[in-house]
C-alpha cells in the first residue's frame, strides 16, 4: 500500500502588530519561515508542502529558501481574527484541486515555532494512522511550572484579593504534590485531511487528539522582540538544536 498522503501547511501572514516582519526576519543565518520549511523537508513521511501567506515579500523569502508558495492567500483569511481552521482548510482544497488527489492528513507548522524534530514529526504521523479513533495528533510539553499549584488571579472588589485560578491547587503546599501538568504548546498540529474538512472553529473541542510531547526546550513561540532574542541566544548556546543547522 502507497503511505498517507500528508500536506504540510505553513502558515505565515504578512501583517505581524507583535513583531513586524518576524517571519523573515534571520535566525541562526536564515529567515525564520525557512526552519518549518526545511523541518517539512526532512520528514519523509510529508509529501507536499506549502505555505499559506497574502504576502508576496513572504512568499519569494520562502521560494528563495526552497519552498513553495503556489498562491497568496486570499484577504479575508488574513484578518488579525481570522481563525486558523478556514486558513488551513483552504490550502488544503487548494492543493487537492490542484493536484486531482486528495490527502489523508494535515501538518500545521506555524514558523514562529522553528524548534522541531522530524522524527517527532514521523512519530505523530504513525500515531496518527495507527488509531482510527483519532481525529489528530498535537505536541504538547511540561512547562517549567505547574500553574494548578501557582495559578491565581485577582478577586471581586473591593479587595481584589488573589483567588486560586485552579481548585484543584487547594490545599496543595509542594509543588511535588500536584498532578503532571501538560500544555499544547503550537510546535505542530496533525489532522486527518477528513477532520480539517468538517472543523468549524476549535479543534480542541471538536475532535478526539493524543498528544505527541516533546522538551519543554522545544515548545517555543516568537511573538516579540524578547522571545525572538531569547531563541536566537538558545540556538546559540545549543540549547536548541535545529537538524538542518547541523547538516549544512
Amino acid at each position: 500500500m502507497s503511505p498517507p498522503r500528508i500536506l504540510a501547511v505553513i502558515p505565515a501572514r504578512g501583517g505581524s502588530k507583535g513583531l513586524p516582519g518576524k517571519n523573515i526576519r534571520p535566525l541562526a543565518g536564515l529567515p525564520l519561515i525557512a526552519h518549518s520549511i526545511r523541518a517539512a523537508a526532512l520528514t519523509p513521511e510529508v509529501t507536499r508542502c506549502i505555505v499559506s501567506t497574502d504576502s508576496a515579500e513572504i512568499a519569494a523569502v520562502a521560494r528563495d529558501a526552497g519552498g513553495e508558495a503556489p498562491f497568496l492567500r486570499p484577504a479575508e483569511l488574513a484578518r488579525d481574527d481570522t481563525p486558523m481552521a478556514p486558513v488551513v482548510r483552504h490550502a488544503l482544497e487548494w492543493c487537492e484541486r490542484d493536484e486531482g488527489q486528495s490527502y489523508a492528513a494535515v501538518l500545521l507548522l506555524d514558523p514562529t515555532s522553528p524548534a522541531r524534530v522530524p522524527q517527532q514529526l514521523a512519530s505523530a504521523a504513525a500515531r496518527l494512522f495507527a488509531d482510527d479513533d483519532l481525529d489528530g495528533v498535537i505536541s504538547v510539553s511540561e512547562p517549567t511550572f505547574n500553574p494548578v499549584w501557582v495559578g491565581v488571579r485577582t478577586g471581586s472588589a473591593p479587595s481584589g484579593a488573589l483567588e486560586r485560578y485552579f481548585e484543584a491547587g487547594t490545599g496543595v503546599t509542594r509543588r511535588q504534590d500536584t498532578e503532571r501538568f501538560l500544555r499544547i504548546n503550537g510546535n505542530f498540529y496533525l489532522w486527518r485531511a477528513d477532520f480539517v474538512r468538517r472543523l468549524e472553529a476549535s479543534w480542541f473541542d471538536e475532535g478526539r487528539h493524543a498528544g505527541a510531547e516533546i522538551p519543554e526546550s522545544q515548545a517555543f513561540s516568537i511573538d516579540d522582540e524578547y522571545e525572538f532574542r531569547l531563541i536566537e541566544a538558545l540556538v546559540a548556546a545549543r540549547i536548541i538544536t535545529l537538524p538542518w543547522l547541523e547538516r549544512s
